[in-house]
């Protein structure tokens, strides 16, 4: 077979002192495999291994509880205190080993959050629970416990840290003028309603100084009241002069992912693409797309019409660990590609249990269902 090389998509890039060997990211992607209690599990380092051994050039491990209070669910991994430490430094090693940098995503879920009485910056009802509105006391907390979060980050020997400010999720809250109804320094206008998400990236940048810190950035929230790339834009003109090393652009929240219009929109390929392509418009930083680019030749028309600088894949690269193989190969028919028309994992991760593939074969599904425990 003839060799096909993408070469957009296999030219190194530096970002913020770390040096990519190519395009391909692996995105965040939350999928049950943390141990009881947000430990480790030998599951979730199986798994990351894998994802390492794919070839793309960064691994970002999904959403590390930064406060006990503030986690998205009974298995999300926890990064909140100093005996969560030992457990991450063998999964940032279990990466790095295999050739690719390892970053870990720190988060707190907000309105989200898996915990009786949760917390938001307004009392904003979601799914039927309404949270507590934030003091600002509490607000100077959470500021701080992103930061020794993602010091611990540093010191379990990953490459960078991510705040996750996408999904909806509590950085996120604070920028939507939906979720947000405060009337005090952190609500109201739009310069009040980002100051939380950049006092907190200051307070990460002081604690872990030239430590790269990427964000995960809701462009646009998809809901007629919602946040809007408008809006949105403006933040990340602000990361950026914040020395932010990156923004990872999505779409969407629980509250408009199961909208009929949006599960229709996220059947399409690359359907999160315009919304990288409006924030690299507005920033000279890297930004990562993501959302359903399933084969090598679209990643690559992303890269060549500057549409984004690095592409994120997330099912994509669990359906298939050997796409990047395959796509340096030009091989792009045999990629093993993620079925819009199937949630079986959505579905599991709903009820609490892992994730598998129903394309994956027998004996690595059996490897994984091993493992869970």
């Amino acid at each position: 077979m003839k060799e096909t090389v993408y070469k957009n998509l296999f030219t190194p890039l530096k970002v913020n002192g770390l040096r990519l060997k190519n395009r391909i990211t692996m995105a965040p992607l939350y999928l049950g495999y943390a141990g009881p209690g947000g430990n480790v599990s030998p599951l979730i380092l199986h798994y990351y291994k894998e994802m390492a051994q794919s070839g793309a050039a960064m691994i970002m491990v999904e959403n590390a509880g930064i406060t006990p209070v503030g986690m998205g669910s009974p298995r999300t991994l926890r990064c909140d205190h100093d005996r969560y430490t030992k457990g991450l430094e063998t999964l940032a090693e279990a990466i790095r080993k295999e050739k690719a940098l390892a970053g870990l995503q720190i988060n707190h879920a907000g309105r989200f959050a898996y915990v009786p009485e949760p917390v938001a910056p307004s009392s904003v009802p979601a799914f039927g629970k309404t949270p507590r509105a934030l003091t600002k006391k509490e607000i100077t907390t959470l500021q701080k416990q992103f930061a020794k979060a993602a010091l611990r980050v540093k010191q379990a020997g990953f490459d960078l840290v991510e705040l996750h400010g996408g999904t909806g999720y509590l950085l996120a809250q604070f920028v939507s003028p939906r979720t947000n109804r405060r009337t005090d320094a952190y609500g109201g206008s739009l310069e009040n309603r980002i100051r939380f998400p950049l006092e907190v990236l200051k307070r990460v940048k002081d604690a872990v100084g030239d430590f790269p810190v990427g964000y995960r950035f809701l462009a646009d929230e998809w809901l007629p009241d919602g946040l809007k790339p408008s809006e949105s834009v403006v933040l990340a003109q602000h990361l950026e002069k914040e020395g932010i090393a990156y923004i990872s652009a999505m779409g969407g929240t629980y509250e408009s992912f199961f909208l009929p219009e949006i599960v229709e929109r996220g059947k399409k390929p690359g359907y999160m693409v315009s919304l990288a392509a409006l924030v690299k418009k507005a920033v000279k930083l890297p930004v990562i797309s993501a959302g359903r680019i399933s084969t090598p030749s679209r990643a690559e028309k992303i890269l060549k019409e500057q549409k984004a600088d690095l592409i994120g894949l997330a099912r994509m690269l669990w359906v298939d660990p050997q796409w990047p193989q395959k796509a340096r190969k030009g091989d792009d028919r045999a990629i093993v590609k993620c079925s819009p028309k199937c949630d079986a994992c959505l579905q599991l991760v709903m009820q609490g249990k892992p994730a598998f593939c129903p394309k994956w074969p027998k004996d690595r599904r059996a490897v994984y269902k091993d493992l869970f425990h």
